[in-house]
Order: C-alpha cells, then structure tokens, then sequence
C-alpha cells in the first residue's frame, strides 16, 4: 500500500494559481503569506530568495522552492534592494495578454514558474501540516532530478498554452505529480529532519510495513498481535518502533485514520453512514457515531449535510 499517495488522495489539494514571472533586473518582490502552499521554480537565470527567519539562498535554473504553509517571502535579483509588494494593483501592472507577469528592466533577466495550492480549510493538511516552512529542491539531482524536471517542462508549456483545450485539467493533474516528486525527493534526501509522524514513519522499515498493513485494510480487526505477525516482529518492537517515529501507538494510530477514511466518504459519496462505519471496522453504528462526534466535533449526519452544501472546486487550474 502507498500510504503516501493513500494520504494525498484523501486530502485533496487543488491547484488554485499558475502563472510564469519574467523580470530583468533589478527588481524585489514581497509576496505575502497566503491560506495554502505554493512554489517557486526557477526556469531561466538566477533570484535570490528570503523566507523569514531564514538567510537568503540564490535559486538558479532548476531549483525549486516549496512553502507548504504559505510563508511570507520574498524574490529578488539582489537581496538587499527594497521590495514591492506582491498586491493586486501590483499584479494587474504587470500581467500581459498572454498571462504572463512581466516586470522590464535593464539587466538579466529571469524567468519563475509559480504555482499556488489550496485545500480544505476544515482541517490542516495531513502531509503539507508535517513539512518545513521550506523545502528547497534542485532538479539538478541526478537520481530524481530528471524526472522532476520533465515535470516542470510540462508545466511550463501549459502556461504558454493556456487557451489550449484541457490545458487547466493538465496543469493539475501534473501540479499534483509535482508535489508528489517534491516530497519524494525531500523523503529520500533531507527527510530525516521531519518531526514525531506517520510521515517520518515512513523511513522505518519496520513502521512503514506497519502503516502499510493499517491503510491497506482499514477495517480488518487488527490487533498488535497480528499486526505484528503481519510485520515479521514482535508486539514489543512493533510498539516501540512504531510509537517512537509515529507518536502514538498502532491501534491508536489506526482508529485515527478510519477516522479520516470515514471523514472522506462522508464528505464525497452517499453511502449510509451505517455502511461507512462497517466499512472502516466498527461493528456498531452507535459506536461510531460517538467516535466520530469526539474526533470531528459533530455527528457523521451533520457533518456530511454541511460537507454537502459547500461547493466543490472545480478540477481544474486557474491560470493567471
């Protein structure tokens, strides 16, 4: 089972913004913190790049940096030059008829392919809620860099072929591979340094069977014991193990994510919450009732009829 993908499919994040940024130096930009995550990727020349609380790293080509949280931040040929902020009235100057975002000047020039993410508001993300307030990576990496860069190219032909048919379900579709290829890229590189989490979980051999195991079938009756089985080890070191890279122990864990499975479902099909329930491995329907009430604040009826009546987001990407 891929947990990480299990994850991501259940808490869907929507491209909500992709535009091209061409500017000849010099020039300095302030982009303010945003509800969401974004990136910035260096396609030609070079930036330097200000988050706070963090010294300035130059970006060149191939370089991409992911804020998971939206930090406020800060793009410049020169660091030390006073920013413009990053506001409507500033965009609108800007933008050209081709969409692009275009600031003249008298030197290099460099071209930024960004993109912004959304997702639901009613909870923080399960996977961008783990990461730093910044991960920086380069396509010039040789075992994963290629392909990231594949992904980029793509990308950055849809903006040039924005009134291409399909072009924003495109642009999606591969904003979510490029997320996917981000975090893989930090897993197998710099992950070490995430917190207390399923995620960090993940680069455990023994934790990430274990997880495996739980989000392949979330409504088999698990028990440490054959869960343990499962794993090849026994109870003491499935707990420890687990307990010491997740923060909590397994069972504790799974009924979390049934949880959120349950959650899932509620929000996007009409399946009867009796059949929800049994579906993630309780037995009785009263019983899930209170647990969910506990986890989610409210029952799972009230919580599907507020669900229902928010709007949905279109699949789509709105290129600016």
């Amino acid at each position: 089972m891929d947990v990480l993908g299990d994850v991501l499919a259940l808490a869907r994040v929507d491209a909500s913004l992709m535009a091209t940024f061409d500017a000849r130096a010099p020039w300095a930009i302030e982009l303010p913190a945003r509800q969401g995550a974004m990136f910035h990727a260096v396609v030609d020349g070079t930036c330097w790049f200000t988050a706070d609380g963090m010294p300035p790293r130059q970006l060149g080509p191939g370089d991409l940096v992911l804020l998971p949280a939206g930090t406020r931040h800060e793009l410049a040929t020169d660091p030390r030059l006073p920013t413009r902020r990053f506001d409507d009235d500033l965009k609108r100057s800007l933008i050209q008829p081709d969409g692009e975002l275009r600031l003249d000047g008298p030197g290099a020039r460099t071209r930024i392919l960004c993109a912004g993410y959304s997702y639901e508001a009613h909870a923080a993300h399960p996977v961008l809620s783990l990461l730093p307030q910044v991960l920086h990576v380069a396509t010039a990496e040789p075992q994963s860099g290629p392909s990231l860069r594949t992904v980029l190219d793509l990308l950055a032909n849809e903006t040039r072929r924005r009134t291409a048919t399909g072009s924003g379900t495109a642009a999606v579709r591969l904003l979510d591979l490029l997320l996917i290829h981000v975090i893989r890229v930090w897993l197998d590189t710099g992950g070490d340094t995430v917190g207390v989490s399923w995620l960090r979980g993940l680069r455990d051999p023994v934790t990430a069977h274990a997880l495996s195991a739980l989000h392949g079938r979330p409504g088999f009756d698990w028990t440490l014991q054959n869960l343990a089985a499962t794993v090849n080890v026994s109870r003491a070191t499935l707990a420890r193990r687990f307990t010491h890279h997740v923060g909590e122990p397994p069972l504790t864990y799974l009924n979390r994510w049934r949880l959120t499975v349950a959650a899932h479902q509620l929000r996007n099909t009409t399946v009867p919450v009796a059949a929800i329930a049994h579906g993630v491995g309780y037995t009785s329907e009263f019983a899930f009732n209170r647990a969910f009430a506990r986890t989610h604040g409210q029952p799972p009826g009230r919580y599907r009829r507020r669900a229902h009546t928010s709007a949905a987001p279109p699949d789509t990407a709105r290129l600016t």
